[in-house]
C-alpha cells in the first residue's frame, strides 16, 4: 500500500492531468522533425547520412533516460525526477531553437530524448497518487500519451514546418517545457522515494553503452547495409555489453534493473509482448504516411505531408478516446485480457489495412482500428508490470518496459524499410524508384503478425488473483510468483 497520505479527488484529478500533459510534451518530441528530415542536409549544412542522426538521437536518448529515470524516482522519489526531466527537455529544445549547426542540434536532440524517461516516472506516480477508482484511468490515460504524442506531432510539426521558419518547431518545444515545467513543479506531490540504496553508476554506463550499439546498428542497418562492418559490428558490440552487463548486475547487492525479478514470467512475458505491440504501433506510423505521400502515377495517395499528418491525427486521438475504455476494462477484465485483447485489435486493424488502401479516409479508418488496439494495450502493459513487481521497483520497472516498447519501434523502422526498399517501381527516368503497392500490403501483414503473436505471449501469463483496481499491498519480491 503507498505510504502516501489521501489526497482529495481534485488534487488527484490535477496531479493526473499534468502527468498527462507533461508525458505528452515529453513524447511528441519523437516526430518534431520528421516533416523536415528530407531538408535537414540543407538546413544544417551536412550530409543526408549525418543529418539522419538528428532523428536517432532522440531514440537513443530516451532509450537510455528510460530505466535509469525509473531507478533514480525509486531513490530519490518521482517529484525531483518529473522536475529535472523537464528542465532538460527545456535545455536541449533551446540549443536546437538557437542553433543551425548539426553538432549543437545534435545535443539537443539527445537531451531532448533523454527528457522521455518522464513518462515511465509519471506512469508509475499516478498508480500512487490517484485514488482507487481513479487508478486505471489514471494509468490508461498516462500510458497512451507515448503512441498519441508521437501521432499528434506530425501534423502540428508539418503545419509549423510549411507555414513558418524551422527553428520554430524547437521554440514551440521550449515553450511546453517551460509549461511542463512549472505545472509539475506546483502540482505534483512530493513523496519520499520507496528504495533507499545508491545509483549503480557502472551499471547505468553498461546499459547505455550496449542499448546504444544496439540500437544504432539496427536502426542504421539498411541504411549501412546489413552485412557491412558497421552494422554487425555495432550490433555484436551491444549484444556483447549486454551480456556483461547482464552478468555484472546479477552479481550486485542493489542494481539498475533486479534482472531476477523481471525473469519472472508476469514480467518477462509482458516485456516481451511490449516489444511486439510497440512494433505494432510504429509499423502504421511508417507506412501509411509514405503510402498516402506516394504519387498517385504509382499507387500512391498524393498528399501533402501537412495532408497526410492529417490523416493521421485522429489515430492519436484515438488512442486518448479509448482511455475510458482502457480503464472499464481493466477494472472487468484484468489487465492480462485487456493486454491481449488490444494486441488482437491492433492485429485486426492491420488486416483491414489490407484491404483498404484506395483512398486516405480508408486508411484513416485503418489507423484507427490499429491506434485503439495500441491504446487497449499501452493502458494494460503498466498494469502488468506494477502489479508484479515489488513497490521499490515500480518506476525502474515501468521504465524498462517503456524501454521495450522503443526496441519494438526500432525493430519495427529496420524491418518495414527493408521490405519497403526490396519491392520499388520506377516513378520516372532519374527519379529515386518508390515501394510498390504489395510492399505496403506485405508490411501491414507482418505488423498483424507481430500484434497477433504479442497476444498470445500475454495469454500465457498467470490470471491475476484480483482486479487491479482494487486497493491491496504492493507486491513484496518474495511473494510474487515465478
Amino acid at each position: 500500500m503507498s505510504t502516501q497520505n489521501p489526497t482529495s479527488t481534485a488534487r488527484a484529478l490535477a496531479t493526473v492531468v499534468v502527468l498527462c500533459f507533461g508525458s505528452l510534451s515529453a513524447a511528441l518530441m519523437q516526430s518534431l522533425v520528421i516533416p523536415i528530415q528530407s531538408e535537414l542536409p540543407q538546413l544544417l549544412s551536412t550530409s543526408a547520412s549525418t543529418a539522419s542522426w538528428v532523428v536517432t538521437a532522440t531514440l537513443l536518448g530516451g532509450g537510455v533516460a528510460m530505466p535509469v529515470s525509473g531507478r533514480l524516482a525509486d531513490m530519490y522519489g518521482r517529484k525531483p525526477v518529473l522536475v529535472v526531466s523537464a528542465a532538460i527537455l527545456l535545455l536541449g529544445s533551446l540549443v536546437c531553437a538557437i542553433s543551425s549547426s548539426v553538432g549543437f542540434v545534435l545535443i539537443g536532440r539527445v537531451l531532448q530524448g533523454v527528457a522521455m524517461g518522464y513518462i515511465p516516472v509519471a506512469i508509475s506516480m499516478v498508480r500512487e497518487a490517484a485514488p482507487a477508482h481513479m487508478r486505471n484511468t489514471a494509468v490508461a490515460g498516462v500510458s497512451a500519451t507515448l503512441g498519441v504524442g508521437g501521432a499528434l506531432g506530425l501534423p502540428l510539426a508539418a503545419w509549423i514546418a510549411q507555414s513558418y521558419e524551422w527553428h520554430l518547431l524547437f521554440w514551440v518545444a521550449a515553450a511546453l517545457a517551460v509549461a511542463m515545467l512549472a505545472l509539475t513543479a506546483a502540482v505534483v506531490p512530493h513523496v519520499a522515494g520507496p528504495h533507499h540504496g545508491r545509483l549503480d553508476v557502472v551499471g547505468a554506463v553498461g546499459l547505455a553503452v550496449g542499448l546504444v550499439g544496439l540500437l544504432v546498428g539496427v536502426s542504421k542497418g539498411n541504411d549501412w547495409g546489413w552485412t557491412s562492418v558497421q552494422t554487425v559490428g555495432m550490433i555484436a558490440l551491444g549484444v556483447v555489453v549486454l551480456l556483461l552487463w547482464g552478468w555484472f548486475e546479477l552479481r550486485q547487492t542493489d542494481p539498475l534493473v533486479d534482472l531476477r525479478t523481471t525473469a519472472r514470467r508476469p514480467v518477462l512475458l509482458t516485456n516481451i509482448a511490449a516489444v511486439l505491440i510497440g512494433f505494432g504501433m510504429m509499423a502504421q506510423s511508417i507506412v501509411v504516411p509514405q503510402l498516402l505521400q506516394m504519387p498517385e502515377s504509382v499507387g500512391g495517395l498524393g498528399q501533402t505531408i501537412l495532408m497526410a499528418g492529417i490523416w493521421m491525427a485522429p489515430g492519436g486521438l484515438m488512442m486518448m478516446l479509448f482511455t475510458p475504455v482502457s480503464s472499464w476494462m481493466l477494472t472487468r477484465l484484468g489487465a492480462r485480457v485487456t493486454m491481449a485483447v488490444g494486441a488482437a485489435v491492433l492485429a485486426g486493424g492491420y488486416l483491414v489495412a489490407t484491404l483498404l488502401m484506395a483512398a486516405p479516409w480508408q486508411l484513416m479508418l485503418a489507423s484507427c482500428v490499429i491506434c485503439a488496439g495500441v491504446g487497449i494495450g499501452y493502458a494494460a502493459m503498466p498494469t502488468l508490470i506494477l502489479t508484479n513487481v515489488p513497490r521499490s521497483e515500480s518506476a525502474a520497472g515501468v521504465g524498462l518496459n517503456s524501454l521495450m516498447r522503443s526496441m519494438g519501434t526500432t525493430i519495427a523502422g529496420a524491418v518495414m524499410a527493408v521490405v519497403l526498399t526490396s519491392n520499388t517501381v520506377a516513378v520516372a527516368p532519374g527519379v529515386p524508384e518508390v515501394p510498390a503497392r504489395g510492399a505496403f500490403q506485405l508490411c501491414f501483414v507482418i505488423g498483424a503478425v507481430a500484434a497477433a503473436v504479442g497476444a498470445l505471449i500475454v495469454l500465457g501469463i498467470a490470471r491475476e488473483r484480483r482486479s487491479p483496481a482494487e486497493p491491496g499491498p504492493r507486491v513484496d519480491r518474495e511473494a510474487v510468483p515465478a
